[in-house]
């Protein structure tokens, strides 16, 4: 027989929808059933967000008793999806390090947000950022419309968060190849000021948590692009800026200042510049390091 995802009715938030998505996609037969009753719940293989109890071992995900369950070394408490993919993310990611990605990028701001803990600071009076909380947020039928489909739309929500978790393990892996990617540029680089990679992998928070690097080059699209490298890949703030001279110019006009034909642009704010060959990105790069 199918096991059986029980999970709270009535409205529903990020945490479980997507707790219910991570099982779906590793319990393909698995059914769902969305109540508060005891007896439902006692029938369950799975029970998640509901229930007051976390038990691991009977597979009992709930946060919501006195004490919650327990919390991250930084200090953010478990919610439903956070104590699912604690157990079951490295099985359905497929290694613990993609699992581990997945868990920073997506997994911990739902459980951050379910805890009421804000991980970003509003800079403009009355704008907040719009995150995945409030994506799934947007599918609960407003007081207009009545709660008569709630289930069909909790189903309509957790197929958008499984095609979330899907392209995140997707994305995931990739990040965790491509790490080793950019360490092992690194590691070979003659000049440690510089790195060249031969892919677009993701190298911003690798290269951050290096000393050296000023600036990475790596192809894209039909470019070879020139990156300042960020103590911190979220803040716009470079460790060298491109040449003030260069801001905002293309073509000719920057291929006339560089002295670098197939020069093709470069940023107003002066973090990024392209060239058509990877030559006229490293001959940009000489200029950017010496200036």
């Amino acid at each position: 027989m199918s096991e059986i995802i029980a999970t709270h009715n009535g409205k529903f938030h990020a945490d479980d929808v997507f707790a219910v998505a991570a099982l779906l996609l590793l319990k393909k037969d698995a059914s769902v059933v969305r109540t508060r009753d005891e007896a439902e719940l006692a029938k369950a293989d799975i029970v998640l967000d509901v229930g007051g109890v976390y038990d691991d071992a009977k597979n009992h995900f709930d946060h919501h008793q006195i004490g919650g369950a327990g919390m991250r070394a930084n200090g953010i408490p478990y919610a439903a999806f956070g104590l699912v993919w604690q157990k079951f993310g490295t099985e359905l990611a497929g290694s613990g390090e993609v699992a581990a990605q997945v868990d920073t990028v997506l997994v911990l701001p739902i459980d951050a947000n379910d805890n009421g803990i804000d991980l970003s600071v509003p800079k403009i009076a009355g704008l907040s950022p719009y995150d995945i909380s409030d994506a799934i947020r947007a599918f609960v039928p407003t007081w207009q419309e009545g709660q008569d489909t709630i289930d069909v739309v909790f189903n309509e929500a957790v197929s958008f968060a499984k095609r979330i978790i899907v392209r995140e393990i997707k994305r995931a892996e990739a990040i965790v190849a491509g790490q080793r990617k950019v360490t092992e540029a690194y590691r070979t680089s003659p000049d440690k000021r510089l790195i060249l990679l031969d892919g677009d992998y993701s190298w911003k928070d690798t290269l951050a948590g290096l000393p050296e690097p000023l600036f990475v080059i790596h192809p894209q699209g039909e470019t070879w692009r020139l990156y300042s490298v960020r103590d911190n890949p979220h803040v716009f703030v470079n460790r060298k800026d491109l040449p003030e001279k260069w801001a905002g110019l293309r073509n000719e006009k920057l291929a006339k200042v560089t002295g670098v034909p197939d020069a093709v642009f470069c940023h107003r704010n002066r973090f990024l510049a392209a060239a058509r060959s990877k030559e006229g990105a490293l001959a940009l790069a000489k200029q950017a390091l010496s200036s």
